[in-house]
């Protein structure tokens, strides 16, 4: 490893919103400059543990790596897994992130069904009604991947109840499924108390976890963690060996000082403060679109996350009016057909977000939105 008295940085302070500083001095910054272990700087991987174990209290013995954003951890996960033309099993609508990772490895994308509680299980046993349980022992063809965003999801807003996870994961021990369990807005949901993760009911080792800090401490620092059982998460360390080598040691160690500086406790206040913003804008803007588009679009109210998604009635596509139109009234929309699997499969909804628009700007945008349901349904009438 190079030499670190030869880098320009020895030391920095960081000022918080509270006031409060964090200083990273000299020794700590020297871990920060150089190379770390691939799972992670060791001082916040202990601190991450011990936050999953908190949460979670995973039933299994779980080993926990350190990524560039879950982000980092999920692709690399699929790329894992992938063989062929693997079949994956996945909501739609669904994030593009996911969906963009899968497209080149043309996966066999078995798609679910949703409502305002998530995944609904039913959907889940006909999408592997083609094969027994007992053909997880020889069928080599039949699906293995479940990925789930169980809280906020992106784009829908929904979170899957405790009682339709608890089917999920008998399904996916019955079909010998593993669980991809995609949850970057844990801390965003709107109910007084988390609903128990897929990994605190794993007697099986069959879920890998993603969790990241991008919603509640920082987008760009890129740090989020894998949380599941060893023997996946050393093929994910040797992946990143020849990849990235470690996530920024320097966005770690920052990460690490904050953690020990407010401690899990202060931590957990800091994500309720976050929860609180979330739900307050949330209630704004259901509050608004009630005002708004009755009539013009329909909606299930957002159980956690940052996103609303709605139908807008009497309009089939909504692609072109969100491109041209709505951006002509400076209305930003993201159409349906982004989060479906198929890219030329049409959608009647928009995702709308509430995470950075004030109150006056939500009333603005949607009654704007408004008028041009109005005008879109004149021109896609017969």
């Amino acid at each position: 490893m190079p030499n670190s008295d030869m880098f320009p940085f020895k030391e920095a302070t960081v000022t918080l919103r509270s006031g409060k500083t964090l200083q990273i001095d000299e020794k700590q910054m020297r871990i920060a400059l150089q190379y770390a272990p691939t799972p992670g700087v060791p001082a916040l991987k202990k601190q991450l543990q011990d936050l999953q174990r908190k949460m979670h209290s995973p039933p299994t013995e779980t080993d926990l790596i350190v990524t560039s954003g879950s982000q980092d951890g999920i692709c690399k996960s699929f790329e894992m897994l992938l063989q062929g033309k693997s079949y994956v099993l996945m909501e739609e609508p669904s994030y593009p992130g996911t969906i963009s990772i899968l497209r080149p490895h043309k996966a066999n994308i078995l798609r679910l069904e949703g409502d305002k509680d998530g995944i609904i299980p039913n959907s889940l046993l006909k999408a592997l009604s083609p094969w027994k349980p007992s053909d997880a022992k020889t069928d080599t063809d039949m699906p293995k991947i479940l990925y789930v965003i169980p809280n906020g999801g992106n784009p829908t807003g929904s979170s899957i109840t405790l009682d339709r996870r608890k089917q999920i994961y008998q399904i996916a021990h019955d079909y010998d499924l593993l669980i991809l369990e995609d949850d970057p807005y844990y801390y965003l949901h709107f109910s007084k108390e988390p609903i128990p993760s897929f990994l605190s009911m794993d007697v099986d080792g069959r879920v890998l976890r993603f969790d990241s800090f991008s919603k509640v401490l920082s987008a760009g620092l890129r740090v989020g963690f894998t949380t599941g059982p060893r023997t996946l998460l050393e093929r994910i360390e040797l992946h990143m060996q020849v990849s990235i080598l470690n996530t920024s040691a320097l966005a770690q160690v920052l990460v690490s000082q904050l953690l020990a500086d407010i401690g899990l406790d202060g931590f957990l206040e800091h994500t309720k403060n976050v929860q609180n913003f979330y739900k307050s804008q949330k209630d704004k803007m259901v509050k608004i679109a009630n005002a708004h588009l009755d009539g013009l679009a329909e909606w299930n109210e957002p159980s956690g996350g940052m996103f609303m998604w709605m139908n807008i009635l009497g309009v089939p596509d909504t692609k072109q009016m969100v491109a041209e139109r709505a951006r002509q009234k400076e209305v930003l929309l993201a159409p349906g057909s982004a989060f479906m699997t198929d890219p030329l499969r049409t959608s009647s909804y928009v995702r709308a977000s509430y995470s950075l628009a004030s109150e006056e700007d939500m009333n603005k945008g949607f009654e704007r939105l408004a008028s041009l349901i109005r005008e879109e349904r004149q021109l896609v009438k017969p």
